[in-house]
C-alpha cells in the first residue's frame, strides 16, 4: 500500500519537487504520511481517486501510464489491515496520504 503511494508521488512530481515519508507514533496509532510536491488532484476528484479504473484526467495517461487500479488497491490492502487513509490535495501544490493504523495492545 505505501509503494503504492510512493510511487504515485514520485511519478506527479515533476523533477525539482520533493516527496517526503515521515512516520509518527503516538500511544494509539501510528501514521505513515507521504507528501509531494506534485501536480496534485482536484477537489472535485478526490471522492472517485480510490474507485477502480478512475483517471483524474486521460491526459495524465499518456504521460504517466497506469490503468486506475493503484489507488483502489491501495484502499483494499489499508481495509484488509483495519488502517485509515486521508487525502488532501491541491491543485499545483501538491498531495498528502496518511495511512492511520490503531496500535494493538499486547497483554
Amino acid at each position: 500500500m505505501l509503494r503504492i503511494f510512493v510511487d504515485n508521488a514520485l511519478k506527479y512530481t515533476p523533477a525539482g519537487g520533493q516527496v517526503t515519508l515521515t512516520c509518527q507514533a503516538d500511544e494509539k496509532t501510528v501514521r505513515y504520511v507521504i507528501s509531494d510536491t506534485g501536480i496534485g488532484i482536484p477537489k472535485e476528484d478526490l471522492e472517485r481517486v480510490f474507485e477502480r479504473f478512475y483517471r483524474v484526467d486521460s491526459s495524465r495517461t499518456k504521460d504517466t501510464g497506469g490503468s486506475g487500479l493503484g489507488l483502489s488497491i491501495a484502499k483494499y490492502i489499508a481495509k484488509a489491515n483495519n488502517a485509515e487513509l486521508e487525502l488532501d490535495s491541491t491543485l499545483h501544490k501538491g498531495t498528502t496520504v496518511t495511512a492511520i493504523f490503531q496500535r494493538t495492545q499486547e497483554e
